[in-house]
């Protein structure tokens, strides 16, 4: 019984064991399956950066076989293919590193907790470029069909990565929805150093640059240079020039990039001006050997022997410009770190230091209480003024801070600005922030650099120029560049008190202007701002001249060509005015608007003219406002290197910004034509540097530019100069010689610029870079702009 009981229970005892090791071992199975199927899982938080790196090791598959692909497709690329990538470069050239991959992956990270400097559109790019199936890395849809072969692992982990960085910009967005305020309160944190706003703002611009990757057509430069007629669009599929020039084209550009970095060594220029270093006016080797500066000759231009090839340094602290309007009237300090007109000129509400921004209430020496109060004064006193209708294109001398001209684009007015590079020291870098037109520039020995009879109003609130001395030499030429009918505004203090000096200038004014045979058509004081203007009109036909009883001032001889204006020195005598109805100047333009369209009376090429104005709102419209993911919004100072008839900036006419069209002295003389629409501009030498501060302008645009200088200069000096004119993350879009943008290219690159756009077909090309926050570490003296 006993053992019979025992062998009972030892049967149940064995049959327990034997079910615990089984479940045991299923157990241990179950775990092992586990761990090995959780092996291959990705991790989330990895997840971006996994997928960024296979997308590079995609790219770089297909930069070995890119040989092939071009061969196989016949020249018939897909839109994608001649597009940027999401990188900022060319499709064409992809050679980022995974380091950059991973720096991207970084920055948009950091972008997605607070960009300070985010547009609306970058989200919007952004989120495109996912939707269209960009991996993030350049690799468009047909990027993605190439490599998929033998590859079909990887379209998880890519479809995961658009889904976070889809969400990541709608985070992003929601953040800039906040408004322009909270940006710049962010912007302000004084934790934030140099370079992460760079880092940043490249990040910006990359997803910019995506939101027209749709786009499938551009329109390509004619071959003629400036003066393109006809219009050239790009077929689907352009062949890139480094497509056509290489068949193995990451062997190609790797040989480049190491060719260029030996060629294009940059350097920061070390001056006394520092990140205000202007060339051709901080040359105190020339400056300090001069043997007089009685007429200013200290400011005038004294360029050097050899132009730098350096890049300017940025100022310590230095953000994005803030955005037209609210630029109006107010910059950040550190973007131009100066106090002293502030502390001078503060209780005349020049500008004030307010905070983190520089404030600028729109007073000037003669409007305390506000610019628009004086605008509407002096068209109370002579209503034939008619701002924004017939006065359209008006010089302000001694402009200050350019307040008179910044809100005379309330009353559709473009006011071309001056004043020296003095003591007022950067009053036009301050213009210049506020996105308000102005140059450096003085009324010394030579000619201001304009065309005669081109102004229809000429302004001066003490604006600190000597009219009446030495035969009224500097009146007379303000004579010469104002319009036979126009005004000139005098706002100065010999008109409305009565210290003895002041009497005595305005007895010289009366005597002056009456030989000259201007009219005073009034003065008028203006209680508000206790203040008086003399008001005068240059006449419209020669009868005074002739009936003068002395020839003081004298009259020009008739070989003296009015319209030569550069480095022409000043000469004490008058023009006559031109009275045959087919010669310009002899009858007042159309007013504004319809003149900006109307073919000049006087131009015999009037054909050329409207095809020309044809062409550019074709181009403008079908390319440059949707081809390129610029933000239009963003954009307020243009320049047009090379202009002809002012079509370029005619077609943008409809935007909230400024065009300065530049008509370089080897070129037509068109730029009366410029004028006569309702524009402005000046003639200007690109072997030289250009009047402005650094970082004053959003856009160059250069057409067939920089093929025509390299006859005369070399090309570095004009892209080092591009440069030290251009914002961080500005553009430089450039119609040129396939050739040449193939240079331009290159120099591009060694600047750490991105090349947002590239085209190149029949010997013609198109390229659209962007200029980063990037400066080098190693320093080149300047010897002729150090003191």
């Amino acid at each position: 019984m006993v053992m019979g009981k025992y062998s009972r229970v030892d049967g149940r005892k064995s049959s327990f064991c034997s079910t615990a090791a089984i479940v045991v071992f299923v157990a241990f199975c179950l775990v092992g399956i586990w761990m090995f199927m959780s092996s291959s899982v990705v991790p989330v938080q990895n997840l971006e950066l996994s997928s960024q790196e296979t997308g590079n090791e995609v790219k770089q598959r297909l930069q070995e076989g890119v040989s092939k692909q071009f061969d196989d497709t016949s020249g018939d690329l897909s839109d994608d293919a001649t597009k940027e990538d999401g990188t900022g470069m060319a499709s064409k050239v992809s050679g980022n590193t995974d380091e950059e991959s991973r720096n991207s992956a970084e920055e948009n990270r950091e972008e997605n907790h607070g960009n300070e400097s985010s547009d609306e559109t970058t989200e919007t790019g952004s989120e495109q470029q996912r939707a269209d199936g960009d991996d993030g890395n350049g690799n468009g849809k047909d990027g993605e069909m190439n490599s998929r072969e033998g590859e079909s692992n990887l379209e998880t982990g890519q479809a995961e990565n658009e889904a976070v960085g889809m969400n990541n910009n709608v985070e992003a967005e929601a953040e800039d929805s906040s408004g322009e305020n909270r940006s710049e309160s962010t912007e302000a944190n004084k934790g934030k150093n140099e370079d992460e706003n760079s880092e940043q703002s490249a990040v910006e611009n990359n997803a910019e640059s995506e939101e027209n990757n749709q786009t499938s057509n551009e329109i390509l430069p004619a071959a003629a240079q400036s003066e393109i007629l006809t219009e050239s669009t790009t077929q689907i599929g352009a062949w890139s020039t480094q497509a056509e020039e290489s068949q193995d084209e990451k062997k190609s550009q790797q040989t480049s990039t190491s060719s260029e970095n030996n060629v294009h060594q940059w350097k920061v220029c070390k001056s006394t001006a520092g990140p205000d270093y202007i060339p051709c006016l901080d040359n105190w080797q020339v400056i300090k050997k001069l043997p007089s500066t009685k007429h200013y000759e200290h400011r005038e231009r004294h360029c050097p022997d050899e132009a730098p090839t350096c890049l300017v340094p940025l100022p310590e602290g230095y953000k994005r410009s803030i955005k037209w309007p609210k630029s109006r009237d107010k910059i950040w300090y550190y973007n131009v770190p100066h106090t002293k007109l502030a502390e001078v000129k503060g209780h005349q509400n020049w500008v004030k230091v307010t905070g983190e921004y520089l404030t600028f209430p729109g007073g000037g020496t003669q409007f305390k209480n506000g610019a628009l109060h004086y605008i509407d004064f002096i068209q109370e006193s002579v209503p034939e003024i008619a701002w924004g209708k017939r006065s359209r294109v008006i010089l302000d001398v001694g402009c200050g801070v350019a307040s008179f001209g910044g809100y005379l684009f309330e009353r559709d007015v473009l006011a071309m600005s001056f004043a020296p590079k003095d003591e007022h020291e950067a009053q036009v870098q301050f213009a210049l922030e506020r996105g308000i037109p102005a140059i450096s520039n003085v009324m010394g020995t030579k000619r201001l650099p304009y065309p005669s009879s081109v102004f229809d109003l000429v302004h001066c609130a003490r604006c600190r120029v000597p009219w009446h001395v030495e035969g009224g030499k500097l009146l007379l030429e303000l004579n010469r560049v104002l319009r036979p009918g126009g005004y000139f505004v005098w706002s100065a203090t010999p008109v409305y008190q009565k210290l003895p000096e002041d009497v005595g200038i305005l007895q010289e004014m009366s005597r002056l202007t009456k030989s000259m045979c201007w009219d005073l058509v009034t003065v008028k004081k203006d209680r508000l701002n206790a203040v008086g203007a003399a008001i005068y009109r240059k006449p419209t036909s020669n009868d005074c001249y002739e009936k003068r009883s002395k020839n003081v001032p004298p009259l020009c001889e008739e070989s003296d060509d009015p319209n030569a204006a550069w480095n022409v020195p000043l000469q004490a005598c008058m023009h006559k005015v031109p009275e045959d109805s087919t010669e310009r100047g002899s009858v007042w333009p159309a007013q504004w608007p319809e003149r900006l369209e109307q073919p000049p009376y006087w131009l015999n090429a009037q054909e050329d003219f409207t095809a020309d104005y044809n062409h550019w709102k074709t181009v403008v419209s079908q390319s440059y406002l949707n081809g390129m993911g610029i933000d239009w919004s963003s954009v307020r100072n243009v320049m047009d290197m090379k202009a002809v008839y002012g079509g370029f900036a005619a077609a943008l006419k409809d935007l909230k910004l400024w065009v300065m069209n530049v008509v370089p002295i080897d070129s037509p003389d068109t730029l009366p034509v410029i004028y006569e629409r309702g524009l402005f501009g000046i003639h200007h030498d690109w072997c030289e540097s250009f009047n402005t501060y650094p970082r004053t302008y959003d856009v160059l645009h250069a057409d067939h530019l920089f093929s025509s200088i390299q006859k005369r200069c070399k090309l570095v000096t004009v892209i080092a100069e591009a440069d030290r004119i251009l914002r961080p993350e500005g553009k430089l879009i450039v119609r040129d010689t396939a050739e040449t943008i193939s240079e331009v290219e290159s120099m591009a690159k060694s600047l750490q610029w991105e090349i947002r756009m590239i085209y190149s077909k029949d010997g013609e090309g198109f390229l659209c870079v962007r200029k980063k926050f990037w400066r080098p570490t190693e320093e080149e003296p300047i010897k002729s702009a150090i003191v």
